[in-house]
């Protein structure tokens, strides 16, 4: 891949950019639909900057639709260009770019900000194509971003972006009850920080299964009780806890079963 076309200026598109030029590839144009956005991004990776598919130059290797994804279809029905064409998303199908010649998938597993420096060495991305001799070549160019690659259909993207929501944002959003809870006793989230620190890396080295604390697991039915009546004031949040001791318990034993 020597020349690529950037479809979208956020912070995939951006980010992705950035990354291409890094490794040597030279970015034809920055396409959005706000121009001023377009531009933006062009200064920092070169590149015209347009507003209309019309205009897109034709005979990029490379064409990365990097836009929300209720978009990309629309995107891809408005393409007429013979490199090959790709999306980033976690969950949409590639048929949905199946008008073009060539295309497929090449979604990074991270959550990517256009404003921080991210390293893609070691991210994971899932790759796609609608031939072979695409798959080599798109497989070829992601191990020259990252380490981290693996050829995965749409069905197992999309339980990877599933599995993503609740490790990732699922997660964080539970962090931020944890904040709101400690803040109106006028104590510092900062205070379980490294707990939370401690818990990604049990994580991460172990099966989450397997290093699974807490009340639920100690069947320590005062304690849950004590926390449900902390809870009260916060139905939303209690809700929230019994669920989450719910499934607790269902998967401890059934993991003790199997075990």
């Amino acid at each position: 891949m020597k020349t690529a076309v950037i479809i979208g200026s956020g912070n995939v598109a951006t980010c992705f950019a950035k990354a291409f030029v890094k490794k040597g590839v030279s970015i034809d144009a920055v396409y959005s639909r706000n121009l001023n956005h377009a531009k933006q991004l062009a200064d920092k990776v070169g590149g015209i900057a347009i507003n209309n598919f019309n205009k897109l130059p034709i005979n990029a290797d490379l064409y990365l639709i990097a836009v929300s994804d209720n978009a990309i279809e629309n995107v891809s029905t408005q393409l007429k260009v013979n490199g090959l064409v790709l999306h980033t998303s976690g969950f949409t199908a590639m048929a949905t770019l199946k008008n073009n010649k060539r295309y497929g998938v090449f979604y990074g597993l991270q959550t990517f900000n256009k404003n921080s420096k991210t390293d893609l060495d070691n991210v994971p991305f899932l790759i796609e194509a609608s031939s072979l001799e695409d798959e080599k070549i798109l497989k070829h160019f992601a191990l020259s971003i990252s380490e981290n690659v693996q050829v995965a259909n749409t069905d197992q993207r999309q339980a990877l972006h599933v599995a993503a929501v609740f490790a990732n944002n699922f997660s964080n959003h539970l962090f931020a009850i944890a904040k709101q809870l400690l803040e109106q006793h006028q104590l510092s989230f900062d205070l379980l920080k490294p707990i939370i620190l401690q818990t990604a890396q049990n994580a991460v080295t172990h099966n989450p299964i397997d290093v699974q604390t807490g009340p639920v697991v100690r069947n320590d039915t005062a304690t849950i009780s004590a926390h449900l009546e902390v809870l009260k004031q916060y139905p939303e949040y209690r809700q929230i806890y019994e669920l989450l001791s719910k499934s607790i318990r269902e998967l401890h034993v059934n993991s003790t079963k199997n075990n």
